[in-house]
């Protein structure tokens, strides 16, 4: 079992409505008390590469000015705010929201949020050999940190596995195919469940079997009639 977290997990108006605007919020604050961190060197080398990647293609993106100390964290607070504006599915800014939320979660200030039959769901599947794997656009430690802390207990020990896009894109059916060799699976024998219509057929080009996920609040898709759909984890046995 292959799960997304964002519509498929997880409420899409947690993600948009709290986990979103908690890293807008204190964005600046973090970059200015991780100033020397190899957390944010690693980010911001990060950014720069996906930067330059975005000029190749001749978007508008924030200028990087790196005159000074000042100047760098100025600049990386600019293009992550207009990544932001994009939900662009950055890995940069996947990492840097993620550290974000972990001193959200950590102080308490964040829980993790599930629909109520997913504990039951990943309960199930276990004691049924059937494991479970999450593959969101969020950093593995944000995945962590959300099943971690929901109202309904820590849900990491049912979860075999977490994969982000370093992976791969979600759109790209490669990275279906490197997630089922890493969960030593073949790829028909994985059931992808995801919100996103171009995810289920990527995953379908992989040969996994691809389930539409139609939670409350989620937005229609047009090519979404083609897959099999649940709109509860009780639906599937």
């Amino acid at each position: 079992m292959l799960l997304d977290i964002e519509g498929t997990t997880t409420p899409i108006a947690f993600v948009h409505e709290v986990l979103f605007p908690f890293a807008r919020a204190r964005l600046g604050a973090w970059l200015t008390t991780a100033a020397s961190s190899a957390d944010l060197a690693a980010i911001t080398a990060q950014l720069a590469s996906e930067h330059a990647e975005d000029l190749s293609r001749g978007e508008a993106v924030p200028m990087w000015r790196t005159a000074a100390a000042t100047d760098l964290r100025a600049w990386v607070e600019s293009y992550a705010a207009w990544l932001m504006d994009r939900d662009r599915k950055s890995p940069g800014l996947k990492q840097l929201q993620g550290l974000i939320w972990e001193e959200g979660y950590q102080a308490g200030l964040l829980r993790g949020v599930v629909f109520p039959d997913v504990p039951a769901a990943l309960r199930r599947w276990r004691a049924a050999n059937i494991r479970t794997a999450i593959y969101s656009s969020g950093s593995r430690l944000a995945q962590r940190r959300l099943f971690q802390s929901t109202l309904g207990g820590d849900l990491t020990p049912l979860i075999s596995g977490f994969f982000d896009t370093a992976v791969g894109s979600k759109r790209d059916p490669a990275s279906y195919t490197r997630i089922a060799d890493q969960l030593d699976l073949a790829p028909a024998d994985v059931l992808f469940v995801s919100d996103v219509d171009a995810e289920l057929i990527a995953a379908e080009t992989a040969g996994q079997q691809p389930v539409l996920s139609q939670r409350p609040g989620n937005p229609p898709q047009a090519r979404g009639a083609r897959f099999p759909s649940v709109h509860s984890f009780d639906e599937i046995d």
